[in-house]
């Protein structure tokens, strides 16, 4: 349902008061089909899923969601009313683009931390209303989602801390108040926070900005004393660093990079011509 809300805003968005082609042509059936015209993974396959059954369209995949793609392979043929297709060309090609282009990028950060056993996590820095559909992105690409937002986890970040008079106390109100379920995440820039953090009862830990040798200050301290707890490397993490953070024995690394940071890969529909 939330899929189709989404959709059907996108197309309004495009459409408007109705397509000036479509008032003027003739529908036929047509069969259209996207081509790649740089190399990919791919991303965006349940959002034409449901853009199909919305619309009456007969989708053949050659793909599937988390796939890598080269220039030149057809990814997708569509079939359909031409008036249908035609309205709809830059709506499908946007949802694919924005999101292959988001697990392109997330796949690369995956691949440079291949066999560390360190998880790849998002952040919210996300597009205003596009969280949902980012987030999807990322997981096509082999990342894995921080929390969706506000309500998931309790995340108390250096602005959090600053109106808390004693952290221990307030850990144990948190307990009482917050789901069972529900984790706590506190942001440390220090060791000296690290402890505070850890004592008060943490379920993880976020190495916030840290240098490569504090994250390992980190690492051994939380092994020796709270083994339980797991720990996140987040700040300046690019495709350059990410490897010899990941080196340090964190659990975690995120990055809003993966989202804001993901060039456009190129992909085009084309009509097939009439035989």
């Amino acid at each position: 349902m939330l899929k189709e809300i989404f959709l059907k805003a996108l197309v309004a968005e495009d459409v408007g008061r109705g397509d000036l082609f479509a008032r003027i042509s003739t529908g036929k059936p047509i069969r259209a089909y996207i081509i790649a015209k740089s190399d990919g993974v791919f991303a965006g396959r349940e959002y034409i899923d449901t853009f199909s059954r919305m619309y009456d369209l007969e989708l053949e995949w050659k793909i599937d969601d988390g796939t890598a793609f080269k220039k030149g392979e057809k990814l997708l043929f569509v079939s359909g009313n031409s008036k249908i297709i035609l309205s709809l060309e830059r709506s499908i090609l946007d949802i694919v683009l924005h999101a292959s282009s988001i697990a392109t990028l997330t796949a690369q950060y995956v691949e440079a931390i291949k066999e560390t056993g360190v998880k790849l996590l998002d952040t919210r820095k996300t597009r205003p209303l596009l969280r949902e559909f980012e987030k999807y992105a990322v997981r096509c690409g082999g990342g894995i989602n921080h929390r969706m937002g506000l309500d998931d986890c309790l995340m108390l970040k250096d602005t959090h801390l600053q109106t808390i008079d004693d952290l221990d106390i307030f850990m144990k109100e948190v307990r009482q108040k917050i789901p069972f379920t529900s984790k706590v995440e506190i942001e440390c820039e220090s060791l000296e926070m690290v402890r505070r953090a850890m004592k008060a009862g943490a379920d993880i830990v976020m190495c916030d900005n840290m240098s490569l040798e504090e994250t390992k200050e980190v690492v051994a301290f939380r092994n020796e004393n709270y083994p339980h707890i797991l720990l996140e490397a987040s700040g300046n993490v690019t495709l350059e660093t990410i490897r010899e953070i990941a080196t340090t024995g964190v659990d975690a690394i995120s990055s809003g990079s993966i989202i804001h940071q993901a060039n456009w890969i190129d992909l085009s529909m084309k009509v097939e011509s009439k035989k």
